[in-house]
């Protein structure tokens, strides 16, 4: 292995893989079940919640894209956080999105080990998530191809699978769908208490939930570092996620609420695609729903297995982690990092069979903001960099959309959702411990940022 300081990562990821995770790899469980409590909470206005969250995460990626153009790094937005707010922050936001993501590992291990446990009941479910986290983290572990590889044709099944059930919605709708005998048109959204029976105020919590279906966008600018010419690719993603998010997310939440009555109780024990497809007297929906559910969760474990070891590999390489973590294969892969996230994620794992829903479910509960922590920070590191750049008289190849205006609204939003979080009886126990985290995170940060001036200090005073 080579621990070089100037370790480079290879150049695995062809161009059929950037493009197919660029457009399938945010589609998650959440999309396919978990969307349910958005729309329990807003009712048909869940429609509304998908639609605004679309635009304010278009817009992050509008101005994680500018940087990401201008300089592609495997760090991403913590490099660039710790050149536009300092050492800090960049160091703050790379821990607390490396904890997000190795804590995803054991969430999507489990939560794919209960769906094998279904179908295999004979084997503990405890030993599949073993097995599922063993196996993505050795296809990671020796090739980031073999990353591009699986995540490539999860998200193709992915894609697919949301194009079907949008052309089964869309027949129902107009009254094609043969097997849908009462199901048609769009009275649903007007009907069963109205388009916003719970107000604005069921919009915003329905935007909470959504906001975190649509969080790993951002890993493609991650991802990217690791093909040739990532500056083309990151412009073409970033110029197409308005369209593809609209399409998978929007459109089929639409479809859904527009088909089903979103009182039923069915809709929240199903999931709302499972749901709809069985109002739809859909063949074999269960099945169909769990095997796309579980290709959906190995998508998200391979990628959080991926994201993980690159943010500690960008930590490690600007020493704000063990310098180990920077070691690399002969194919280019990080595998000390990718070993290392893997393990807290097996303990994590075993944490959870060991004291079911006690210390797993605080864990879990620390990372209730970081979501919009960092795309907070993405929005302040591209206000001041932009700034700086445009001072120096040097070119914005990609450009964010009116700056600073859009830029500052995108600001406002965010901060307006985390204070309604922490105001909120149902979501201020976890905001007041991610919070509680960041500043502990951000106190670490002080005192490494301090060592590493002391010992600078003192080389020049040795010169």
């Amino acid at each position: 292995m080579n621990s070089n300081k100037t370790a480079k990562l290879g150049e695995g990821l062809s161009n059929r893989h950037i493009t197919m995770i660029s457009i399938g790899g945010v589609i998650g469980a959440g999309l396919f079940v978990g969307s349910s409590a958005a729309i329990a909470k807003a009712g048909p206005a869940a429609v509304l919640a998908y639609m605004i969250t679309s635009v304010i995460v278009f817009l992050v990626m509008r101005m994680l894209g500018e940087m990401a153009v201008a300089q592609p790094d495997t760090g991403s937005f913590s490099t660039y956080a710790r050149k536009a707010i300092g050492p800090w922050a960049g160091f703050t936001i790379g821990w607390l999105y490396w904890w997000f993501w190795v804590l995803v590992i054991p969430i999507e291990a489990i939560a794919g080990a209960e769906i094998l446990h279904a179908w295999f009941p004979q084997v503990s479910s405890a030993i599949f998530a073993f097995a599922f986290i063993i196996l993505l983290s050795l296809a990671n572990f020796f090739s980031t191809k073999s990353f591009g590889e699986f995540e490539f044709w999860f998200s193709l099944i992915k894609v697919l699978a949301i194009v079907i059930f949008i052309g089964i919605g869309a027949l129902a709708i107009f009254g094609f769908w043969p097997l849908a005998k009462d199901v048609s048109g769009v009275g649903n959204l007007i009907s069963n208490g109205g388009f916003m029976p719970h107000g604005m105020g069921g919009v915003l919590s329905a935007i909470l939930i959504s906001a975190f279906s649509f969080f790993g966008i951002e890993i493609l600018s991650i991802a990217a570092a690791e093909s040739k010419n990532p500056e083309e690719k990151i412009k073409r993603a970033t110029n197409l996620v308005l369209y593809r998010i609209i399409l998978f997310f929007v459109v089929s939440i639409f479809l859904a609420v527009a088909l089903v009555d979103w009182r039923s109780p069915d809709l929240q024990k199903l999931g709302t695609f499972q749901y709809v497809l069985v109002s739809l007297n859909v063949p074999q929906s269960k099945l169909i729903i769990d095997s796309v559910v579980f290709i959906a969760v190995a998508s998200c474990m391979n990628a959080a297995l991926y994201t993980s070891s690159r943010m500690l590999f960008a930590l490690g390489s600007r020493r704000e982690a063990p310098k180990s973590v920077v070691k690399i294969n002969a194919s280019g892969v990080p595998a000390v990092a990718v070993f290392a996230s893997a393990a807290i994620g097996l303990v994590c794992c075993a944490v959870n069979y060991l004291v079911p829903g006690k210390v797993f479910g605080f864990l879990l509960s620390t990372t209730g903001s970081i979501a919009l922590l960092v795309y907070l920070v993405i929005a302040f590191s591209q206000l001041r960099l932009r700034g700086q750049l445009e001072k120096s008289g040097a070119q914005v190849p990609f450009k964010m959309w009116l700056f600073p205006w859009l830029t500052w609204f995108v600001i406002l939003v965010i901060m307006s959702v985390l204070i309604y979080m922490f105001l909120s009886p149902a979501y201020s126990y976890e905001t007041a411990l991610s919070l509680g985290v960041t500043l502990l995170v951000v106190f670490c940060s002080l005192i490494v940022t301090r060592k590493r001036k002391t010992s600078q200090s003192v080389a020049m005073n040795l010169d």
